[in-house]
């Protein structure tokens, strides 16, 4: 079997004996990932291997594995189990993701549901969830109760996605709570993960979570303002996806929350099917000459810098300065 090679480094680590160390750590996580794919039967095994070797960024696991470099155990075994841990629950919830979603494309390959059918990929994510529980049952108790909170965390934030916000609920407020559920909870954990079994002290694990869950979010939200921001060729992604979707955004909801008459025709084109290609095209310029999106600019740049802040409690060094780099990218991604 050919041993699978470790995607580039998501992360921006510019030490080079910090890059090769992870790199040779993300390539046993890719290892394993593979084992834990393999199933009784040679239809499970597809099915579960499918979106993983689909490929990806590896984002939360190297996390675990930079964070665990901020300890006095970084080389532990646990904190390998730990990496593959929360990628089987990332992939696991994207299989069902692309069933509510009903998407045909993820990773540039087919879809679970779109290949198979619905039953298969909730199947599947099913099962990813079970193995990610059997790999976490070997960390100990306290590694279960924070994955079985982070899993609530998640399924809380898909669910709040499904619904509207009630009549006496900010719109703004309700879309961060599903942000920091679906997005900020598993990177948060992957954070404190990597510090627990690295060996971290108690007062960095707490920090290294705080900023997991903060950058995490931030990363979802420089989403949203690129998707209207950016051009197609800039982004491999055509601007205004989520318009066309219908899925509430940061500079959306912002834009809505204007009582500036002058937005009058913004406001009819978001309550508008923008499935349409002309008054898509109409939003989106509106859209990108609302003050709506240095609003939402300004939110990212802040949230990034309330994360960096919380690394303050690490020693300066590479790792800290991979964790600045990557808030900074965060802010940055949105100009």
């Amino acid at each position: 079997m050919t041993t699978p090679s470790a995607p580039a480094l998501a992360l921006p680590v510019v030490d080079e004996a910090l890059a090769r160390r992870l790199s040779a750590r993300l390539e046993v996580v890719e290892e394993m990932l593979v084992g834990h794919t393999r199933a009784r039967t040679a239809y499970v095994s597809e099915a579960a291997g499918h979106l993983m070797r689909a490929g990806g960024r590896r984002f939360r696991p190297l996390l675990v594995l930079l964070a665990a470099e901020a300890g006095d155990t970084p080389d532990a075994d646990e904190v390998l189990a730990a990496a593959c841990v929360v990628e089987l629950t990332h992939v696991a919830s994207l299989y069902h993701d692309d069933v509510m979603d009903e998407a045909a494309m993820r990773r540039g390959a087919d879809t679970a549901n779109a290949r198979w059918d619905n039953h298969v990929a909730i199947l599947t994510g099913d099962y990813l969830f079970g193995k990610s529980s059997e790999v976490t049952a070997q960390l100990g108790p306290e590694a279960v109760l924070i994955q079985s909170r982070t899993f609530t965390e998640l399924v809380e934030g898909q669910i709040l996605e499904t619904v509207e916000p009630g009549p006496d609920e900010d719109p703004l407020e309700h879309y961060l709570e599903v942000v920091a559920g679906k997005t900020g909870s598993l990177i948060a954990t992957s954070a404190e993960y990597g510090a627990m079994f690295g060996g971290a002290s108690a007062e960095v694990r707490t920090a290294l979570r705080g900023y997991g869950e903060i950058v995490g979010a931030a990363f979802q939200l420089s989403d949203d303002i690129v998707d209207i921001a950016s051009e197609s060729t800039e982004s491999g992604k055509t601007p205004g996806t989520d318009l066309r979707e219908g899925v509430p955004t940061l500079p959306v909801l912002m834009a809505r929350a204007s009582t500036d008459p002058a937005d009058a025709r913004l406001h009819e084109l978001l309550d508008a099917d923008l499935t349409d290609d002309t008054l898509r095209a109409e939003a989106l310029d509106l859209l990108r000459k609302h003050p709506a999106m240095d609003e939402a600019r300004a939110y990212v740049v802040a949230e990034s810098e309330r994360a960096k802040a919380l690394l303050g409690v690490l020693e300066p060094g590479p790792v800290r300065t991979a964790l600045e780099s990557f808030a900074d990218i965060v802010a940055s991604r949105t100009s």
